[in-house]
């Protein structure tokens, strides 16, 4: 089926930030940062290093699990089938959203979009206090978030998460969201082919290792993050550290910005190609 021409334009949009991301090209200092920390890590022994990725896989997909099968999922889910029976009375599955336009579609995205990154921003200001514990918490509280979300963008535009393809893909998304836009280019490039290849798939073929030593720029940058809020803590207006809480609150809210913008890209092109077939 042909595209209309607000769909057209949405593709065309995604397309030249698509192309954006291809040709981003990495400073001295990003590449020199990449290998001073890959060399770092290299230093531990190959079996420690397999590891720790093996274990932070096994939490992703527990953590993936935990949501997608819980109350507040459930209720989400109901809330956007909800609002897609505003536009369209006969929505009664998540497949049926597929049903309505794109700009439909865009409008409850954007909704779950804004909710969680309003919820980053306060759990990050909460973690800027400097408390031991919101700040040990703050990791978990941001996976949780953002994987929550990425979840919420694939239901709005009409895929279910419950089937094992549905569910690495989103995990993958995930972890390619993450990454710096030097290394998230191959990581789109991998969605991609991985996304011709199986289009519609029930079960998941590919590689399902999600997260390796390119994933660990961003576990660093939060450790960066809890020793500057550690550093501020103490500067405070009136009892609150003010400074703190703005890192915190900052930080947080650009990683669900950027995790965001890449899943509703993502989840958008999925739907215009299902449209075009």
């Amino acid at each position: 089926m042909p595209l209309t021409d607000r769909e057209t334009l949405v593709m065309n949009e995604i397309r030249l930030w698509e192309k954006s991301l291809l040709n981003y090209e990495a400073n001295d200092f990003q590449l020199l940062y990449e290998k001073y920390l890959e060399r770092s890590f290299s230093l531990l022994p190959e079996k420690v290093q397999s590891q720790f990725f093996s274990v932070i896989d096994g939490w992703l997909f527990h953590l993936h699990s935990i949501i997608q099968g819980s109350q507040l999922q459930m209720d989400a889910k109901e809330r956007i089938l909800s609002s897609g029976r505003i536009f369209n009375k006969e929505v009664e599955k998540i497949a049926d959203l597929r049903q309505l336009n794109i700009d439909q579609l865009q409008y409850i995205a954007e909704q779950q979009i804004a909710r969680h990154r309003v919820y980053s921003f306060v759990q990050g200001g909460l973690s800027g206090t400097g408390g031991p514990l919101l700040l040990g918490a703050d990791i978990p509280a941001m996976a949780v978030i953002n994987l929550r979300v990425v979840q919420l963008i694939a239901m709005t535009y009409g895929f279910e998460v419950n089937t094992p393809f549905e569910m690495m893909t989103s995990l993958k998304v995930f972890h390619v969201a993450t990454l710096p836009p030097r290394i998230q280019k191959e990581g789109w490039a991998s969605l991609m082919t991985e996304l011709e290849e199986q289009e519609e798939r029930y079960f998941y073929e590919g590689n399902e290792e999600i997260t390796d030593i390119t994933w660990l720029e961003q576990p660093v940058q939060q450790l960066f993050k809890a020793i500057v809020i550690m550093l501020f803590r103490k500067r405070s207006i009136q009892g609150i550290p003010i400074v703190s809480m703005a890192i915190g609150a900052g930080t947080n809210y650009q990683l669900t910005r950027k995790v965001t913008d890449f899943a509703h890209k993502y989840y958008q092109l999925r739907y215009l190609l299902h449209k075009e077939e």
